[in-house]
Protein backbone atom coordinates (compact mmCIF):
# COMPACT_ATOMS: atom_id res chain seq x y z
CA UNK A 1 0.00 0.00 0.00
CA UNK A 2 1.18 3.54 -0.79
CA UNK A 3 0.26 7.05 0.34
CA UNK A 4 0.42 9.11 -2.85
CA UNK A 5 -2.63 11.15 -1.89
CA UNK A 6 -5.21 10.98 0.86
CA UNK A 7 -7.56 9.39 -1.67
CA UNK A 8 -5.50 6.23 -1.05
CA UNK A 9 -6.98 5.98 2.45
CA UNK A 10 -10.37 4.90 3.69
CA UNK A 11 -11.96 7.16 6.29
CA UNK A 12 -11.28 4.46 8.87
CA UNK A 13 -7.59 4.43 7.83
CA UNK A 14 -7.35 8.18 8.23
CA UNK A 15 -8.94 8.05 11.66
CA UNK A 16 -6.58 5.23 12.69
CA UNK A 17 -3.54 7.22 11.58
CA UNK A 18 -4.65 10.37 13.41
CA UNK A 19 -5.48 8.47 16.61
CA UNK A 20 -2.09 6.75 16.48
CA UNK A 21 -0.37 10.08 15.91
CA UNK A 22 -1.97 11.39 19.10
CA UNK A 23 -0.82 8.31 21.01
CA UNK A 24 2.71 8.44 19.58
CA UNK A 25 2.99 12.11 20.46
CA UNK A 26 1.97 11.34 24.03
CA UNK A 27 4.63 8.62 24.35
CA UNK A 28 7.68 9.94 26.26
CA UNK A 29 10.74 10.32 24.05
CA UNK A 30 13.33 8.60 26.18
CA UNK A 31 16.13 6.16 25.44
CA UNK A 32 13.94 3.21 26.42
CA UNK A 33 11.37 3.55 23.64
CA UNK A 34 10.96 0.22 21.82
CA UNK A 35 12.68 0.02 18.40
CA UNK A 36 9.56 -1.25 16.65
CA UNK A 37 11.15 -1.14 13.19
CA UNK A 38 14.79 -1.75 14.09
CA UNK A 39 16.82 -2.40 10.97
CA UNK A 40 14.22 -0.84 8.65
CA UNK A 41 15.65 1.49 6.02
CA UNK A 42 13.79 4.48 4.61
CA UNK A 43 14.89 6.20 1.41
CA UNK A 44 14.31 9.93 0.88
CA UNK A 45 14.32 10.67 -2.86
CA UNK A 46 14.16 14.47 -2.96
CA UNK A 47 14.02 16.56 -6.10
CA UNK A 48 13.06 19.69 -4.14
CA UNK A 49 14.77 21.32 -1.18
CA UNK A 50 13.36 20.64 2.26
CA UNK A 51 13.69 21.35 5.96
CA UNK A 52 10.58 20.01 7.73
CA UNK A 53 9.86 17.05 5.45
CA UNK A 54 13.40 15.69 5.49
CA UNK A 55 14.18 16.17 9.17
CA UNK A 56 10.76 15.05 10.43
CA UNK A 57 10.90 11.83 8.40
CA UNK A 58 14.49 11.10 9.45
CA UNK A 59 13.59 11.69 13.09
CA UNK A 60 10.44 9.58 12.76
CA UNK A 61 12.21 6.47 11.47
CA UNK A 62 15.01 6.96 14.02
CA UNK A 63 12.44 6.92 16.85
CA UNK A 64 11.34 3.51 15.56
CA UNK A 65 14.92 2.23 15.54
CA UNK A 66 15.34 2.44 11.77
CA UNK A 67 17.56 4.55 9.56
CA UNK A 68 17.23 6.88 6.57
CA UNK A 69 19.24 7.37 3.38
CA UNK A 70 18.95 10.78 1.72
CA UNK A 71 19.00 10.74 -2.07
CA UNK A 72 19.40 14.23 -3.52
CA UNK A 73 20.50 15.43 -6.92
CA UNK A 74 23.53 13.15 -6.87
CA UNK A 75 21.22 10.14 -7.25
CA UNK A 76 20.50 11.27 -10.80
CA UNK A 77 16.70 11.30 -10.58
CA UNK A 78 15.30 12.08 -14.03
CA UNK A 79 18.73 12.11 -15.64
CA UNK A 80 20.70 8.87 -15.51
CA UNK A 81 18.08 6.14 -15.81
CA UNK A 82 14.40 5.47 -16.26
CA UNK A 83 11.81 5.81 -13.53
CA UNK A 84 11.14 2.08 -13.84
CA UNK A 85 14.80 1.27 -13.17
CA UNK A 86 14.83 3.65 -10.20
CA UNK A 87 11.82 1.97 -8.62
CA UNK A 88 12.89 -1.61 -9.19
CA UNK A 89 16.41 -1.02 -7.90
CA UNK A 90 15.50 1.10 -4.85
CA UNK A 91 12.99 -1.54 -3.79
CA UNK A 92 15.87 -4.01 -3.38
CA UNK A 93 17.41 -1.83 -0.66
CA UNK A 94 14.53 -0.10 1.10
CA UNK A 95 11.57 -0.90 3.33
CA UNK A 96 9.83 2.39 2.51
CA UNK A 97 10.48 5.28 0.11
CA UNK A 98 9.54 8.95 0.50
CA UNK A 99 9.47 11.00 -2.70
CA UNK A 100 9.50 14.80 -2.76
CA UNK A 101 9.37 16.12 -6.30
CA UNK A 102 7.79 18.28 -8.95
CA UNK A 103 5.55 16.08 -11.05
CA UNK A 104 2.87 13.95 -9.42
CA UNK A 105 2.59 11.74 -12.49
CA UNK A 106 6.24 10.75 -12.04
CA UNK A 107 5.50 9.75 -8.45
CA UNK A 108 2.62 7.57 -9.61
CA UNK A 109 4.86 5.95 -12.21
CA UNK A 110 7.65 5.40 -9.66
CA UNK A 111 5.27 3.80 -7.17
CA UNK A 112 4.08 1.44 -9.89
CA UNK A 113 7.59 -0.03 -10.11
CA UNK A 114 8.31 -0.19 -6.35
CA UNK A 115 7.66 -3.27 -4.25
CA UNK A 116 7.99 -1.27 -1.01
CA UNK A 117 5.50 1.35 0.27
CA UNK A 118 5.90 4.80 -1.30
CA UNK A 119 4.95 8.04 0.48
CA UNK A 120 4.31 11.39 -1.15
CA UNK A 121 6.49 13.96 0.64
CA UNK A 122 5.20 16.68 -1.73
CA UNK A 123 4.36 16.96 -5.40
CA UNK A 124 2.80 19.70 -7.50
CA UNK A 125 -0.68 18.24 -6.90
CA UNK A 126 -0.75 16.87 -3.34
CA UNK A 127 0.96 17.17 0.05
CA UNK A 128 -0.83 14.52 2.16
CA UNK A 129 1.56 14.38 5.11
CA UNK A 130 1.22 18.12 5.61
CA UNK A 131 -2.57 17.81 5.73
CA UNK A 132 -2.37 15.08 8.37
CA UNK A 133 -0.23 17.34 10.56
CA UNK A 134 -2.64 20.21 9.90
CA UNK A 135 -5.69 18.28 11.07
CA UNK A 136 -3.81 16.99 14.11
CA UNK A 137 -2.92 20.59 15.03
CA UNK A 138 -6.44 21.87 14.40
CA UNK A 139 -7.91 19.19 16.64
CA UNK A 140 -5.45 19.98 19.41
CA UNK A 141 -6.34 23.68 19.34
CA UNK A 142 -10.11 23.52 18.93
CA UNK A 143 -11.84 23.76 22.30
CA UNK A 144 -15.39 22.85 21.19
CA UNK A 145 -15.39 19.44 19.52
CA UNK A 146 -19.13 18.90 19.98
CA UNK A 147 -19.84 20.70 16.70
CA UNK A 148 -18.20 20.60 13.27
CA UNK A 149 -14.80 22.30 13.20
CA UNK A 150 -14.64 25.35 10.92
CA UNK A 151 -11.40 25.93 9.00
CA UNK A 152 -10.60 28.86 6.73
CA UNK A 153 -7.87 28.61 4.11
CA UNK A 154 -6.88 31.92 2.54
CA UNK A 155 -4.67 31.85 -0.53
CA UNK A 156 -3.78 29.78 -3.56
CA UNK A 157 -5.61 26.50 -4.21
CA UNK A 158 -2.34 24.59 -4.42
CA UNK A 159 -1.09 21.15 -3.36
CA UNK A 160 -1.43 22.01 0.34
CA UNK A 161 -5.03 23.18 0.07
CA UNK A 162 -6.02 20.20 -2.12
CA UNK A 163 -4.79 17.74 0.50
CA UNK A 164 -6.38 19.81 3.27
CA UNK A 165 -9.68 19.75 1.36
CA UNK A 166 -9.56 15.96 1.02
CA UNK A 167 -8.78 15.52 4.71
CA UNK A 168 -11.54 17.89 5.80
CA UNK A 169 -14.06 16.20 3.49
CA UNK A 170 -13.21 12.81 4.96
CA UNK A 171 -13.34 14.04 8.57
CA UNK A 172 -16.53 16.12 8.27
CA UNK A 173 -14.71 19.40 8.86
CA UNK A 174 -16.20 22.57 7.38
CA UNK A 175 -13.64 24.17 5.07
CA UNK A 176 -14.06 27.62 3.56
CA UNK A 177 -11.49 28.74 1.03
CA UNK A 178 -10.88 32.39 0.21
CA UNK A 179 -9.09 32.58 -3.13
CA UNK A 180 -9.11 34.95 -6.13
CA UNK A 181 -10.97 33.78 -9.19
CA UNK A 182 -8.62 32.05 -11.58
CA UNK A 183 -6.70 30.38 -8.75
CA UNK A 184 -9.50 28.25 -7.32
CA UNK A 185 -9.91 24.47 -7.51
CA UNK A 186 -10.53 23.00 -10.94
CA UNK A 187 -13.99 21.51 -11.55
CA UNK A 188 -12.32 18.09 -11.93
CA UNK A 189 -10.92 18.23 -8.41
CA UNK A 190 -14.23 19.29 -6.89
CA UNK A 191 -15.98 16.50 -8.78
CA UNK A 192 -13.35 14.04 -7.53
CA UNK A 193 -14.12 14.92 -3.93
CA UNK A 194 -17.79 14.16 -4.48
CA UNK A 195 -17.23 10.90 -6.34
CA UNK A 196 -14.42 9.47 -4.20
CA UNK A 197 -15.75 10.47 -0.78
CA UNK A 198 -19.45 9.60 -0.35
CA UNK A 199 -21.39 12.14 1.70
CA UNK A 200 -18.34 14.41 1.72
CA UNK A 201 -18.44 17.80 3.38
CA UNK A 202 -17.34 19.80 0.35
CA UNK A 203 -15.35 23.03 0.75
CA UNK A 204 -17.07 26.36 0.26
CA UNK A 205 -15.15 28.53 -2.20
CA UNK A 206 -15.33 32.32 -2.10
CA UNK A 207 -13.38 35.20 -3.56
CA UNK A 208 -14.01 37.18 -0.36
CA UNK A 209 -11.32 36.44 2.27
CA UNK A 210 -13.42 38.05 5.03
CA UNK A 211 -16.34 35.72 4.34
CA UNK A 212 -13.97 32.74 4.43
CA UNK A 213 -12.48 33.67 7.81
CA UNK A 214 -15.63 34.69 9.66
CA UNK A 215 -16.04 32.63 12.88
CA UNK A 216 -13.38 30.11 11.81
CA UNK A 217 -11.69 27.91 14.42
CA UNK A 218 -8.45 27.95 12.41
CA UNK A 219 -7.10 30.29 9.75
CA UNK A 220 -4.56 28.82 7.35
CA UNK A 221 -2.46 30.34 4.60
CA UNK A 222 0.49 29.39 2.42
CA UNK A 223 2.85 31.20 0.09
CA UNK A 224 1.19 32.72 -2.95
CA UNK A 225 4.02 31.58 -5.22
CA UNK A 226 5.18 27.99 -4.82
CA UNK A 227 8.47 26.47 -5.95
CA UNK A 228 8.52 26.38 -9.74
CA UNK A 229 6.17 29.37 -10.11
CA UNK A 230 8.80 32.07 -9.64
CA UNK A 231 8.07 33.67 -13.04
CA UNK A 232 4.49 34.29 -11.89
CA UNK A 233 5.43 35.98 -8.61
CA UNK A 234 4.81 39.59 -9.65
CA UNK A 235 1.37 38.78 -11.07
CA UNK A 236 0.46 36.61 -8.11
CA UNK A 237 1.42 39.28 -5.57
CA UNK A 238 -0.90 41.66 -7.38
CA UNK A 239 -3.77 39.16 -7.63
CA UNK A 240 -3.52 38.05 -3.99
CA UNK A 241 -2.85 41.49 -2.46
CA UNK A 242 -6.18 41.60 -0.61
CA UNK A 243 -5.75 38.06 0.73
CA UNK A 244 -3.01 38.78 3.26
CA UNK A 245 -3.66 37.31 6.71
CA UNK A 246 -3.16 40.21 9.08
CA UNK A 247 -4.54 41.23 12.46
CA UNK A 248 -7.64 42.77 10.88
CA UNK A 249 -8.51 39.58 9.02
CA UNK A 250 -7.74 37.36 12.03
CA UNK A 251 -10.09 39.45 14.16
CA UNK A 252 -13.01 38.10 12.11
CA UNK A 253 -12.29 34.51 13.16
CA UNK A 254 -13.35 32.89 16.41
CA UNK A 255 -11.66 34.55 19.44
CA UNK A 256 -9.83 31.28 20.14
CA UNK A 257 -8.89 30.65 16.52
CA UNK A 258 -5.42 29.36 15.75
CA UNK A 259 -3.26 30.50 12.85
CA UNK A 260 -1.60 27.91 10.62
CA UNK A 261 1.07 28.06 7.92
CA UNK A 262 2.94 25.08 6.48
CA UNK A 263 6.16 27.16 6.26
CA UNK A 264 8.44 28.57 5.04
CA UNK A 265 6.52 31.84 5.07
CA UNK A 266 7.18 35.04 3.18
CA UNK A 267 6.77 37.47 6.01
CA UNK A 268 4.92 40.62 5.11
CA UNK A 269 3.46 39.02 2.00
CA UNK A 270 0.80 36.34 2.66
CA UNK A 271 1.03 36.90 6.44
CA UNK A 272 2.22 39.67 8.72
CA UNK A 273 4.73 39.21 11.52
CA UNK A 274 2.14 40.16 14.14
CA UNK A 275 0.05 37.13 13.14
CA UNK A 276 2.87 34.68 12.42
CA UNK A 277 4.57 35.44 15.74
CA UNK A 278 1.40 36.29 17.66
CA UNK A 279 -0.35 34.44 20.48
CA UNK A 280 -2.77 32.67 18.11
CA UNK A 281 0.00 31.26 15.95
CA UNK A 282 0.36 27.46 16.04
CA UNK A 283 2.92 27.20 13.24
CA UNK A 284 5.71 25.73 15.41
CA UNK A 285 3.33 23.18 16.93
CA UNK A 286 2.09 22.42 13.39
CA UNK A 287 5.65 21.88 12.15
CA UNK A 288 6.36 19.57 15.09
CA UNK A 289 3.25 17.57 14.30
CA UNK A 290 4.72 16.68 10.92
CA UNK A 291 6.93 14.18 12.73
CA UNK A 292 4.14 12.68 14.82
CA UNK A 293 1.76 12.36 11.86
CA UNK A 294 4.47 10.80 9.72
CA UNK A 295 5.41 8.34 12.47
CA UNK A 296 1.79 7.20 12.36
CA UNK A 297 1.92 6.94 8.55
CA UNK A 298 5.11 4.88 8.70
CA UNK A 299 3.61 2.64 11.37
CA UNK A 300 0.46 2.16 9.29
CA UNK A 301 2.26 1.34 6.03
CA UNK A 302 5.09 -0.76 7.47
CA UNK A 303 2.62 -2.81 9.51
CA UNK A 304 0.56 -3.50 6.40
CA UNK A 305 3.69 -4.36 4.42
CA UNK A 306 4.78 -6.82 7.12
CA UNK A 307 1.36 -8.47 7.26
CA UNK A 308 1.23 -8.73 3.48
Amino acid sequence: MNLLSLFDLEISDLDEILQNAIALKATPLDWNRPPKYAGSVMGLLFEKSSLRTRVSFEAAIAHFGGSAIFLGQEAGWGKRETIADFGRVLSQYLDVLVFRGKDHTQLVELAGHCSCPVINGLTDIYHPCQALADILTIRENTTDLDRPIRVAYVGDCNNVSRSLAICCAMMGIELRIGCPEGYQFSPDFAAGLSSKIPNATLPEITSDPKAAVENADAVYTDVWTSMGQEKEEKQRRNDFASFQVNAELMSLASPNASFLHCLPAKRGVEVTDEVLDGPQSAVVQQAGNRMHAQKAVLDFLLTKATVA
